[in-house]
């Protein structure tokens, strides 16, 4: 790689030295500079190349790796991940903005896109009746072109009237609900399950048929109510789930 592609800090800048190193090796990876399993050289060497001492240098590879575009192995080195979806305390965000903030190019595959009857747990999700129309959108989620999860969408379909006819799934969803039915998601709740892949999704994922994987469902709602229920099966080799615990004081119990 050519010592240009390393752009040092500008110190005159607002933001912080170790965010610009950051960003800086994000660009990077997202050029394919650096390949996914590509060891990136020594601290010692990126602190010369950057012009930044350690301590700033690590602040940012330690941010790199919890995002999931870096992995460190003890004794070895760092290297350059395979697209890997970290799921862990996160601000709300559609799977394509989710990708762009780790550095990796998101990508779909349209599979399924109807007008259909909510069952039972759609129905509950979207607090309306078994039997009411939703808009199914069954999508293959790429990042960096690779198979990381199916996930399947239904909206109520009485708040997207003319979706299926107006082709807004080219990019990200909830930018096209907000741009076209001024639908704009304030909060959702995710439980997680770990389950195995079927055989049908194996092959789109590319997998064995039994693989584990995380089954994720999703209810998203906006200042009118629940407008999304998603179920997502996510690979188990590309997907992970981190939170940080912090010790805290036990409330302390009276008794009277």
């Amino acid at each position: 790689m050519s010592e240009a592609s390393f752009q040092q800090p500008d110190r005159r800048k607002p933001e912080p030295l170790w965010y610009q190193v950051e960003e800086a090796i994000r660009a990077i990876v997202t050029s394919g500079e650096w390949a996914t399993g590509d060891q990136i050289p020594a601290e010692d060497r990126l602190c010369a190349l950057f012009g930044v001492s350690r301590i700033t240098l690590r602040h940012a590879l330690r941010n790199l790796e919890e995002g999931g575009l870096l992995r460190r192995e003890h004794g070895r080195g760092t290297f350059v991940r395979s697209t890997t979806l970290v799921a862990g305390t996160r601000a709300l965000t559609s799977f394509t903005q989710e990708m762009r903030n780790m550095g990796v190019v998101a990508g779909s595959r349209l599979l399924d896109c109807s007008l259909t009857t909510a069952n039972a747990a759609a129905a509950g999700a979207l607090e309306i009746e078994e039997g009411d129309p939703v808009v199914r959108i069954r999508r293959l989620r790429l990042g960096n072109s690779e198979p990381i999860g199916i996930q399947t969408a239904q909206l109520t379909a009485a708040r997207v009237p003319g979706f299926l006819d107006a082709g807004l799934l080219q990019g990200s969803l909830y930018e096209a609900l907000e741009r076209h039915y001024g639908i704009v998601p304030v909060a959702a709740r995710e439980i997680y399950r770990v389950g195995a892949v079927g055989a049908g999704d194996a092959e789109l994922l590319d997998l064995p048929a039994g693989s584990p994987a995380f089954v994720v469902e999703r209810i998203t709602t906006d200042e009118r109510g629940s407008f999304e229920f998603t179920v997502s099966i996510m690979r188990g080799d590309r997907y992970e789930i981190r939170s940080t615990l912090r010790a805290g004081r036990v409330p302390s119990t009276s008794r009277s």
